[in-house]
C-alpha cells in the first residue's frame, strides 16, 4: 500500500455551514475516502486509480447558486499524509467523557482516551456522524456483549464499545487501507480481542451480535440491512448513520418492515444516527 497515490482536493467554501458538509456526502458518493476540515477549508482525497479530471463537474451542489465553491487539486503520496493530517487535526471531547486524539496529543484525564492516526480512514470523531455514534454507544449498557462494527473505517467505534465493556468485536470494512488502519488503532489501544476484517456483509453469515453499529451511507444501508437483521440477536440494538434527516423516515420504513423497532435518534447538522431494537 505504501506506493498508492491520492489526489487531495482543497476547496474553500461560502458560507462553509452547511454547504461543507453537503460537499462532503456528495464526494463521498463520488468515491472520495477522507476527509479533513480546517477553519476555512475541506480537503478530500481519492485514489488516482478512481480519479479523473473531469469528474467533479457535475457534482450538484458544485452549481448549487446559493454557495460559491474555489477548488484546486494535486497528488499526493500515501506517506505524507500523516504529515497532512497532523496539520490540520485537532483532538475532540465526546459529552466530556470521551477523547479521540492523535499519538502526538496530550492526553488529558477523561474516562475513554483513545489515540488514532486515521491514514486515510473515515472516522476521526469530527465528522457529525462519528460524534454521534460515540454518543450513542456512551449511552448504552454493553459490559459483556457482543459488537459489529460494520464500515469501520479507523476502527474508532468499535475501540469505544471495547473500552465499555463489550467482550467480542468484530470490525470490518471493505476498504483495504481501513482494514490496515483499524488494525493499527485497535493495538495502539490495547483492544487486542477486536478482530478487523476486510470485506463486506458476506462476513456476517451465520454471525450473531447484541449490538450492530454502521455508520456508511442511505444507500448502503438499505441494501445491506436484511443482513443486520439477520444477524442482530433478539433484544439486540442496531445503530444507523451516515444519512440525512430527510433520509430518517425511509431508513424506519426499511426497519419496519424487518420487525426492527424505532427508538431516538440523535441529529447533528441534518446528519441523524438513529438507534433500533430487534
Amino acid at each position: 500500500m505504501s506506493d498508492t497515490v491520492y489526489i487531495e482536493y482543497r476547496f474553500t467554501v461560502e458560507p462553509k455551514d452547511p454547504a461543507s458538509d453537503l460537499l462532503i456526502a456528495e464526494l463521498g458518493e463520488a468515491g472520495f475516502e477522507s476527509f479533513v476540515e480546517d477553519e476555512d477549508d475541506v480537503l478530500a482525497y481519492i485514489q488516482k486509480t478512481d480519479w479523473s479530471e473531469g469528474m467533479l463537474k457535475d457534482l450538484p451542489i458544485l452549481h448549487n447558486p446559493r454557495y460559491k465553491f474555489t477548488y484546486d487539486f494535486k497528488e499526493i503520496e500515501q506517506e505524507n499524509w500523516n504529515a497532512t493530517w497532523e496539520q490540520n487535526f485537532q483532538p475532540i471531547i465526546v459529552d466530556d467523557v470521551c477523547m479521540i486524539r492523535a499519538p502526538f496529543h496530550e492526553a488529558i484525564d477523561v474516562k475513554y482516551d483513545i489515540v488514532i492516526e486515521p491514514k486515510m480512514s473515515f472516522g476521526t470523531g469530527h465528522h457529525e456522524t462519528t460524534h454521534m455514534m460515540l454518543q450513542h454507544i456512551l449511552q448504552l449498557d454493553i459490559e459483556g456483549k457482543t459488537v459489529l462494527d460494520m464500515g469501520s473505517g479507523t476502527g474508532v467505534l468499535a475501540i469505544l464499545a471495547g473500552m465499555r465493556g463489550a467482550t467480542i468485536i468484530d470490525a470490518i470494512d471493505i476498504d483495504n487501507w481501513c482494514y490496515l488502519n483499524a488494525k493499527e488503532n485497535v493495538e495502539r489501544n490495547s483492544m487486542d480481542f477486536i478482530s478487523v476484517y476486510e470485506g463486506d456483509v458476506a462476513l456476517l453469515e451465520g454471525k450473531k451480535y447484541d449490538l450492530i453499529i454502521a455508520n456508511i451511507n442511505r444507500n448502503i444501508l438499505l441494501a445491506d440491512l436484511p443482513n443486520y437483521a439477520a444477524s442482530l440477536n433478539t433484544g439486540g440494538v442496531l445503530l444507523l448513520s451516515g444519512f440525512y434527516a430527510e433520509d430518517l423516515e425511509m431508513i424506519s420504513q426499511k426497519c419496519t418492515d424487518l420487525a426492527l423497532k424505532f427508538k431516538k435518534n440523535l441529529e447533528r447538522n441534518n446528519w441523524v444516527a438513529a438507534k433500533y431494537v430487534n
